[in-house]
């Protein structure tokens, strides 16, 4: 919303660092130096030329009209003179519109770059705390006012300032007793748009409360119209739309008659001083000589003062808006990313003739994949026997039937070994080992807060072996999604460990974690584009017939045939042309072509209906098959042929074992399974 001439309604926040911003916007132009340079000189060309050719008309009146004479060649060449002094102004002006628009719209372009690139980089509990709508709004509102600022506002203030100066200086020089009569006009314009502008910026903040407040009740009267229907409130609704529009109008009619009566008051202040003036010019005409050119071009300046003054109040309010915008953007640019000290790097591999693991070189993509460590990352590879209960015993060398293991220390700062499931490659002459990845998740003595002092998880033990389906059970906000999501480290823990195939998850680069993960969400996201695009979200490099055959392993490929373009169908407005199930498998789809070797499953069938579920269930059995695999699940029939059940119960595990055993010991899960007891 914009006042008159451009201005932001609802007044202006300024920056709280205005020179720290103004540094720091100007970087964004300052790649182009000599831009800059010529947009400021096309800029002193025009301010002069606008001088200059009315400063001319004094020589004009004295020589050629007000003496008589009639040297017509010399009048004609003055006329052409100050015919080209107008045509270079002009001219510059045009070329520094131009050059301004293009350095704005190439500065604008970056800043929003930096600022999606920044958001890429932030962690999740970032966006926890911000609305969406917060930084959506750095990217439409905040960015459209700098770049509006940098096209128009900065170039006109920095114009309009030029031109005062420059009119102030021709009208002292021509005649300083003049002059007195425009300074006494000009203190008590200043002064009249301090208040009148105060007052109007107060009042445009009380009328963007409102509208926001209108807007508000109009968004939720419009989302809850079947409640309001059903319980025949139409009448209440109307009152209080009523009220609110009342109150947004009153506001609005204060704001803009205080900002419309900015401009008549200071034209008729300009109007009198210009009456003033010719008053009082005519007698120094006739009293002191003063010449009737210099008369003439000095009502003209008179009667141009006004206009800079206007400006520079007008656009100094864009410019602080921009730069508050700016600042806003700055600060999230600033934001500490989400930290990432993992060395450890995910490679392709294949096993050699001899049957020894090594890093795959070519461009093509097998179904092996190895941990890259280099040796000085902090753990050692240590051969290792296994003991009773699957403790290990570091050997001095390696022996026959030995295993091998990870040796770093744990959470208390003392070593500890951990075993690694999988082929192993270790040479001396190589500064890397590689290790072969299987998929073991192992959590141990793990407590984890979202706020400080407010513990979501406490003390929790779960390991699942390669190939094993771990599933979680609980109540709503027990701590189920979160232990998932600590295992890809979108949030990081307080205490304990997690290990991924035997090695701290915090030593592997996040990239390479996540790229060994694959999830399915109750909330399933599809991005604008076709049915092929958003299967192949799951793994970019994958060709049509991978995600053909992804999609029909999830069980989706009948569906998307019967659809009327097939895989090309578009998908917009997050799927809204499809059903909820027909999402889901879509979701499962695009987790197959990436082919992890590790897969959560969260709540992906807790929102369709049972005819639907057994798709879905066929589609993720296909998934989960050979993978390590975490469901989070309400309906228990999902879990029953998990290798391990969790029940999680206020951050804390109550039970764990297969469906079986906790049947058999008639706690928690016994009461939920036979409807004792449902989960909230």
């Amino acid at each position: 919303m914009h006042g008159p001439g451009g201005g932001p309604r609802g007044g202006y926040q300024k920056p709280k660092d205005m020179k720290k911003t103004i540094r720091r916007l100007l970087t964004y132009l300052a790649r182009h130096k000599l831009a800059l340079v010529g947009v400021f000189l096309c800029l002193l060309v025009s301010v002069g030329s606008n001088l200059g050719g009315s400063y001319l008309l004094r020589p004009i009146i004295n020589n050629f009209i007000y003496s008589g004479g009639r040297d017509f060649a010399g009048l004609a060449l003055s006329l052409l003179q100050l015919l080209g002094i107008y045509a270079v102004g002009a001219a510059a002006s045009y070329a520094q519109s131009a050059a301004m628009v293009r350095l704005a719209q190439r500065g604008v372009n970056k800043l929003r770059r930096d600022l999606f690139d920044k958001l890429q980089a932030l962690p999740l509990s970032y966006f926890d705390r911000h609305p969406h709508g917060e930084l959506m709004s750095r990217f439409t509102n905040d960015a459209d006012n700098v770049q509006t600022a940098l096209e128009q506002s900065l170039v006109s203030l920095i114009s309009s300032a030029l031109m005062f100066v420059g009119l102030v200086v021709i009208m002292l020089a021509t005649n300083p007793l003049l002059f007195l009569i425009t300074v006494v006009v000009l203190a008590l314009t200043l002064f009249l748009f301090s208040r009148l502008g105060g007052k109007s910026r107060n009042y445009y903040r009380q009328q963007q409360a409102t509208l926001g407040d209108m807007n508000g009740n109009i968004q939720e009267m419009i989302e809850g119209l079947r409640v309001v229907k059903a319980f025949t409130h139409e009448r209440a609704a109307k009152e209080e739309f009523q009220r609110r529009n009342t109150a947004y109008r009153d506001a609005a009619t204060r704001a803009n008659f205080y900002s419309t009566a900015i401009m008549p008051v200071s034209n008729n202040l300009m109007n009198i001083s210009y009456a003033l003036t010719a008053a009082f010019g005519g007698l120094m005409s006739i009293l002191t000589g003063f010449d009737l050119g210099g008369l003439v071009i000095y009502l003209n300046y008179s009667k141009q003062i006004g206009q800079p003054l206007n400006q520079i109040s007008m656009q100094l309010t864009n410019v602080l808006s921009a730069l508050a915008g700016a600042e806003r953007m700055f600060e999230v640019m600033d934001t500490a990313p989400e930290a990432d000290e993992g060395r450890i790097t995910l490679v392709p591999a294949v096993l050699d003739p001899a049957g020894r693991l090594a890093e795959r070189t070519d461009a093509g993509r097998g179904g092996m994949w190895a941990w890259k460590t280099p040796k000085n990352a902090g753990l050692a590879l240590v051969p290792a026997a296994e003991g009773p209960g699957g403790t290990l015993t570091e050997l001095d060398a390696p022996a026959p039937g030995c295993r091998w293991a990870w040796r770093y220390p744990g959470p208390d700062g003392a070593p500890s070994l951990h075993q690694i499931r999988g082929a192993v490659r270790s040479v001396d002459t190589e500064d890397c080992w590689l290790t072969e990845l299987r998929g073991a998740v192992r959590f141990t003595d793990v407590d984890f807060s979202y706020v400080p002092g407010k513990p979501i998880l406490k003390q929790v033990n779960v390991y699942a072996n390669p190939g094993q389906k771990i599933a979680f059970v609980g109540s709503t906000g027990a701590g189920k999604t979160t232990i998932t999501n600590l295992i890809n480290r979108f949030y990081e823990i307080d205490s304990g460990l997690i290990t991924y195939d035997g090695i701290d998850v915090r030593a592997i680069r996040k990239e390479d974690l996540r790229r060994s993960l694959g999830a399915v969400l109750q909330d399933t996201h599809l991005f604008t584009g076709t049915i092929l695009d958003n299967i192949r979200y799951g793994r970019l490099d994958a060709t049509d017939e991978e995600c053909v055959a992804a999609a029909k392993s999830a069980n989706a490929h009948s569906f998307i045939r019967r659809l009327p373009q097939g895989y090309d169908t578009p998908v917009s407005g997050d799927g809204g042309n499809l059903s909820q199930g027909q999402r889901q498998l879509l979701a499962i789809a695009r987790a197959a072509v990436a082919d992890p070797p590790v897969m959560i499953l969260d709540e992906a069938t807790s929102s369709i209906d049972t005819r639907t579920e057994r798709h879905i269930e066929r589609g993720m059995d296909a998934l989960m098959e050979h993978r390590t695999v975490f469901v989070i699940a309400h309906r228990l029939s999902t879990v029953r042929n998990a290798n391990c059940i969790v029940v999680i119960e206020r951050g804390a595990i109550e039970e764990k074992g297969d469906h079986a055993q906790l049947l058999e010991h008639r706690g928690r899960y016994y009461q939920l399974y036979t409807g004792q007891f449902t989960l909230s």
